[in-house]
């Protein structure tokens, strides 16, 4: 049985995507900050019928926590095919370039570029057990320069000087680590849900979690002539998905 391992789902986005990746018969690690939101959120799954799920706590900023939960992940198997770094925090809006406060900065950086930097560090070794290891980055199309530097954009407007820069971040990371595993079968892509209606964004967005967890399930089950090092986004290009950095 195939297995997956995404941080921040348990709830939104993250969920979704589980509850999907459950559906195509993965064993699902379901990491939730507190352990208790990721019991219930099993609970959930459970319920619809969906079994081979199990909560695991970590906090992606701690990287005891981190270590912890690579190490409860190995004692139960040797390798991981799926690692979907989906945690994330906007640092509340609005985000001035002049007026943020740096500690905003340092917070979002903190989850959404070197926590992410710390988890696959962490799990890099049992998904290298896998034969067809595969990275999903949760990115956002804010955090392409071509896109924000483009007045035609439909959110041109919407800068968000602390959560898009981190996201950008991310994308050249994304990029790094795809180039350093060119020559194996990892597939790794940095991947946009789109705007999505979640408590993430106070429910302004449009589209859905099932849409949203389609997307990243596709990326997390690329097979071998798959992509690699890509930075897709549905929402934007429907046609082919890949998107400008």
């Amino acid at each position: 049985m195939h297995t997956a391992f995404i941080t921040g789902a348990n709830k939104s986005i993250g969920f979704e995507t589980a509850r999907q990746l459950l559906q195509q018969g993965y064993h699902v690690y379901l990491g939730s900050r507190t352990l208790d939101n990721g019991l219930k959120a099993v609970a959930q799954l459970n319920a619809e019928g969906l079994t081979e799920v199990e909560a695991i706590q970590i906090d992606v900023t701690d990287q005891a926590s981190i270590q912890a939960a690579r190490a409860e992940i190995g004692s139960k198997t040797a390798s991981l095919d799926v690692l979907i770094n989906n945690a994330g925090i906007n640092g509340g809006m609005p985000q001035s370039a002049l007026k943020a406060d740096i500690s905003a900065f340092r917070r979002v950086f903190d989850t959404n570029y070197f926590g992410v930097v710390m988890v696959t560090q962490a799990f890099i070794d049992l998904l290298q057990q896998a034969p067809q290891p595969r990275i999903v980055m949760v990115s956002s199309s804010t955090g392409s320069l071509t896109l924000q530097s483009d007045p035609t954009w439909k959110y041109y407007a919407h800068k968000g000087a602390v959560y898009s820069p981190s996201k950008a971040a991310l994308n050249l990371y994304t990029v790094a680590l795809a180039y350093e595993l060119r020559d194996t079968p990892f597939r790794v892509n940095a991947v946009d849900p789109g705007f999505v209606a979640t408590d993430f964004n106070g429910y302004r967005g449009t589209g859905t979690v099932q849409e949203a967890g389609a997307r990243l399930v596709k990326y997390a089950v690329l097979d071998e002539h798959g992509p690699s090092g890509k930075f897709f986004s549905e929402e934007y290009n429907p046609a082919t998905g890949e998107i400008p950095w």
